[in-house]
């Protein structure tokens, strides 16, 4: 098999892993917001069922996850499992798990802004979401952006899992490749598509760092 075939192979695969990739962080960025309130939120049931949550999430496999997701419906409810079960699962997953991750990272960069903020913005007359959209996010934004660029970074490579219940995707391919062919260069080749989809996120992550600049702390 020459170089451009199994590029293109590598590269429909890739395709798979990016709708992961797409889904997941439209699914797990507000996902992970909602928790964020809930987790500070004063109404204590609410505040300890986001903590378990979150605890759960980060202290568990996300390979796990996606094996009792995608198992569950057959095993508690009964339910027949179809060919886009896999598919299901692998999203559902995805979702929950970089929510959890993610909803941490805005708690923390929500408490780090000094409380004198918020009192300031009150004399001013500002609403509470007045003060939130439009003094506290911003610095949010900047303070969290380099934790939420790892853990985007993290998620390409995580895409990779996907495999463990049978979806194709691009590590698949690579893995079925190199089992035909008897060469390592799929992975290579694989391994350069990561490689350059995250040096591609890194350089948009740093170009957002700089026009958030005037946002001093």
């Amino acid at each position: 098999m020459d170089f451009l075939t199994m590029t293109g192979m590598l590269g429909n695969g890739f395709l798979v892993s990016f709708q992961i990739f797409v889904l997941t962080l439209l699914g797990s960025l507000p996902l992970g917001m909602l928790v964020a309130f809930a987790h500070m939120s004063r109404f204590k049931p609410l505040a300890l069922l986001a903590r378990f949550y979150i605890s759960i999430m980060r202290g568990t496999p996300l390979m796990l996850q996606m094996f009792a997701i995608y198992f569950m419906p057959y095993y508690v409810f009964g339910i027949n499992l179809t060919t886009d079960s896999k598919w299901q699962a692998t999203i559902v997953a995805f979702i929950v798990n970089y929510a959890a991750y993610f909803a941490e990272i805005y708690r923390s960069g929500i408490q780090s802004i000094p409380r004198g903020q918020y009192e300031a913005a009150e004399v001013l007359g500002y609403s509470g979401a007045q003060t939130f959209c439009r003094i506290v996010l911003p610095q949010v934004v900047k303070r969290i952006l380099p934790s939420i660029t790892n853990e985007v970074i993290t998620l390409v490579k995580d895409t990779s899992l996907a495999f463990s219940i049978g979806v194709i995707e691009m590590f698949s391919v690579a893995k079925q490749l190199v089992a035909s062919q008897v060469s390592m260069m799929p992975f290579v080749i694989a391994a350069l598509f990561y490689w350059v989809f995250n040096l591609l996120i890194d350089m948009l992550a740093g170009r957002l760092e700089r026009r958030l600049d005037y946002y001093h702390d």
